[in-house]
């Protein structure tokens, strides 16, 4: 591993200490890119206008249309937070605006698979539906949408995942990533996505005289489940998905949230009132992830909707529980994947430039979790694969893979596609997630292509792995008040959390557990409490670490103690 402190522009940092920033946040915001400010303004005003993205406004029309005729609405979501939390606010926000009849449908991850496919269609049309809305998938579903309009459906994709070179045909798309779209967040997660459709169609209903800017409906209230879905999804944190993660995240430290999400942070032993993204990412998102890996995602979309105290917590506690079964299984498929991942390199040796491992045992549910705790261990693009339980499709193998810096994963298919015709059945992602389907038989040709396309793409500087930093933590910032500052503000993908980095001397070092190394060291010459949770490796007597902060309470006092993210051995 390799230490890489980020460049600090100074005069970005001055500038914005000179306009009132603490000097330690002047100089994180300056490392990620922030020049100035206003740029920092987390206001709803600050919100790009619902105007610049493409479709947004013929969907509103077409919503509208269908609330003045009272026809049914029927929402078609992803299985995942993203996708539960695009289907709540959608169904929420939807009738906030005089829908009278709003369903949902989730797909089985198992039987049905990803995305709109004709026979959820069907199941649709079943319904007495009018309208069928997508939300977090659609934009690759070219049969199902023509299944669809086949049975009379209109159709409106809501999604934000990357197209391929053909899109659904008569069909309504709002999609950032489409041809033509200008919108300046492509990040933008699918519940964002949805988000700006209401946004959209408030206006529209607006300008029909359904309401004035006085009495309009308040979609603020949705903003809670926007914040847990784009961090949950982990896409971008762009400036204006920090808005609306802020935004969301004021809310919740104020109480105003639904009774669903206040349940799963009594579960997860959370406190609303100091939300932070930690939260979402790491309590609440795989709670809700864990139904649709494992049971059924509308306990999750339901657990979000509800305004039944007493529902909800009946629901979070179920969600809890299944997210123990989830990390139960996965914790046998970790080790079993790993050990099948080493046996293709030998000892000593780098691991080849891409893995890709199966196992008939496997559960295709928790294949995505598996091949993330892989290509963080190995730093290499991974594939994980388990047999698909869909009937008829006994022989298939369902893969899901995640990649590193420099690596992108659903181009990469994209080229294994065109140059092995029929190996890929179906896939489809985003760079550093993707997802696809082979037959059985294929596992080697697919394993060895990748590779192909990893070793042609990947150099060894890439192949190394690098851990950014912010550098030395001066010693008057080791306080509680302020690591608790730091956790308030919206950190995430592409927006990293504080990591620093310096020379400390260890003076003490023991196994916690048995699987982790709590460590006694000397901080610019201050003794320091530190842990690095799954390391047993003891450590030389002076190494440079990288490190974040944890606030907490030591002999009814709070302490500072450091996270150890990495060093260089």
């Amino acid at each position: 591993m390799k230490i890489i402190p980020r460049d600090v522009p100074p005069r970005a940092a001055w500038s914005l200490e000179q306009a009132g920033i603490h000097p330690l946040l002047a100089r994180l915001y300056a490392a990620r890119g922030v020049l100035t400010r206003e740029e920092l303004d987390n206001g709803l005003a600050r919100l790009l206008p619902p105007a610049g993205l493409k479709g947004a406004e013929d969907a509103a029309v077409l919503l509208a249309d269908a609330i003045a005729a009272g026809q049914r609405i029927c929402i078609v979501a992803d299985y995942d937070c993203d996708g539960a939390t695009a289907c709540a606010v959608a169904v929420r926000g939807l009738r906030l605006l005089g829908a009278r009849d709003v369903t949902y449908l989730v797909p089985d991850r198992v039987v049905d698979g990803y995305g709109l496919t004709p026979a959820i269609a069907k199941r649709v049309h079943a319904t007495g539906a009018h309208v069928l809305l997508t939300v977090d998938n659609g934009i690759a579903s070219i049969e199902g949408v023509a299944a669809a309009r086949a049975l009379g459906l209109q159709v409106l994709v809501t999604d934000h995942h990357l197209p391929a070179a053909v899109l659904p045909q008569d069909a309504l798309i709002v999609n950032p990533n489409q041809p033509g779209c200008g919108f300046e967040s492509k990040s933008i997660a699918g519940v964002g996505v949805m988000f700006y459709v209401l946004l959209a169609l408030r206006a529209e209903l607006r300008a029909r005289g359904a309401f004035d800017a006085a009495q309009q409906p308040k979609l603020d209230a949705l903003l809670p489940l926007v914040a847990l879905g784009t961090v949950a999804d982990v896409v971008k944190l762009d400036a204006n998905n920090r808005r609306l993660v802020a935004q969301g995240l004021r809310r919740i430290r104020a109480g105003a949230l639904p009774c669903g999400l206040a349940s799963l942070f009594t579960v997860a032993g959370r406190k609303p009132e100091a939300a932070t993204t930690f939260d979402f990412g790491f309590a609440l998102g795989p709670r809700i992830n864990a139904a649709g890996r494992l049971a059924d995602m509308t306990i999750g979309i339901e657990c979000l909707l509800t305004d039944d105290a007493a529902r909800a917590d009946e629901l979070a506690r179920a969600l809890d529980g299944i997210n123990r079964e989830r990390r139960e299984i996965e914790g046998d498929m970790r080790e079993q994947a790993i050990a099948l991942a080493e046996a293709l390199f030998e000892e000593g040796e780098e691991p080849p430039p891409a893995i890709c491992v199966f196992d008939p045992d496997f559960h295709e549910g928790v294949v995505g979790i598996v091949a993330s705790r892989i290509k963080d261990t190995l730093h290499r693009p991974t594939f994980v694969f388990a047999a698909s339980q869909a009937p008829g499709r006994e022989h298939e193998l369902k893969g899901s893979g995640r990649s590193i810096p420099g690596f992108h994963l659903r181009d990469a298919l994209d080229l294994v596609a065109k140059r092995h015709p029929g190996v890929l059945l179906r896939f489809g992602g985003h760079a550093m997630a993707a997802g696809c389907s082979i037959a059985e038989e294929h596992f080697e040709v697919f394993e060895q292509a990748l590779a192909q396309v990893a070793q042609e793409w990947l150099d060894a500087a890439t192949l190394l792995r690098r851990l950014h930093t912010d550098g030395p933590l001066a010693r008057e910032y080791c306080r509680p008040d302020l690591v608790d500052t730091l956790h308030g503000e919206v950190w995430g993908q592409g927006f990293a959390p504080p990591v620093f980095s310096e020379e400390v001397e260890v003076v003490s070092q023991r196994l916690v557990g048995e699987k982790h190394l709590a460590l006694k060291i000397r901080h610019q010459g201050q003794p320091m409490e530190a842990i690095w949770f799954g390391h047993t490796q003891p450590l030389p007597a002076k190494v440079k670490i990288a490190f974040r902060l944890e606030a907490d309470e030591w002999q009814g006092a709070r302490r500072v103690r450091f996270l150890l993210e990495g060093a260089e051995l």
